[in-house]
């Protein structure tokens, strides 16, 4: 008796192999679709096609810039209320702000300096009975 492989075991091959042999129809196919869906395209024939399609984008331009110029300034006003509120909110710790710098403006005033300032220059004194390190 001879034994045969399962069915089993064969059925992935089998559908690879099916797979490869409708490959190049399943490409027709799509290649037969582009063509249709070109030949369907919509273009103006004639002096009147012509002058409605140019017509038509004129008409739909102005009403894309129309629309686009509202969007904008609704944002702009939004933009401005919103600076408004935070500008009213914010009012109080301005004032506190404008007095704290005041105080401190007031006593910079009154305090003076004491004490010897150089701007960053470093005075030594060297004694004359060390060596400095210096020939």
């Amino acid at each position: 008796m001879t034994r045969t492989a399962p069915v089993v075991h064969c059925l992935p091959y089998t559908f690879i192999l099916l797979a490869i042999r409708k490959l190049p129809s399943m490409q027709r196919e799509r290649s037969s679709f582009n063509a249709r869906t070109a030949r369907m395209t919509l273009q103006p024939t004639g002096f009147f096609g012509k002058l409605f399609a140019i017509i038509a984008g004129t008409v739909l331009l102005v009403l894309g810039l129309m629309f686009s110029v509202v969007i904008i300034a609704v944002a702009v006003v939004l933009g401005f209320i919103i600076w408004g509120w935070f500008w009213w909110k914010t009012r109080a710790l301005r004032q506190q702000m404008r007095e704290q710098m005041q105080q401190a403006a007031e006593t910079m005033h009154e305090a003076e300096p004491s004490g010897r300032v150089i701007e960053g220059e470093v005075i030594r004194r060297d004694d004359e009975g060390e060596p400095s390190g210096r020939p």
